[in-house]
């Protein structure tokens, strides 16, 4: 059996896995060519806590990709 993924559904998770990446690459200022961290501990660096608002938004986004892919599964299911 094949599976048709609905062009929305791909934009969806294109689109959250863009900002996912975006809000891991660090965007505090730097160049991206920081050096790694030297000595004993893992980590000489921390990355500052996201606000409430930046939370919401990627929750926000979290939960209408998963909507979206439910609704997906869910006519794929019913178009057997």
């Amino acid at each position: 059996m094949t599976r048709r993924i609905r062009p929305r559904v791909l934009v969806t998770a294109t689109l959250l896995c863009a900002v996912l990446a975006t809000g891991c690459a660090g965007h505090a200022g730097t160049s991206g060519t920081a050096q790694p961290p030297t000595g004993s501990s893992p980590s000489a660096t921390t990355t500052p806590a996201p606000s409430s608002s930046e939370l919401a938004r990627l929750t926000h986004l979290v939960d209408t990709a998963e909507s979206a892919a439910n609704a997906a599964d869910s006519d794929a299911a019913a178009n057997g």
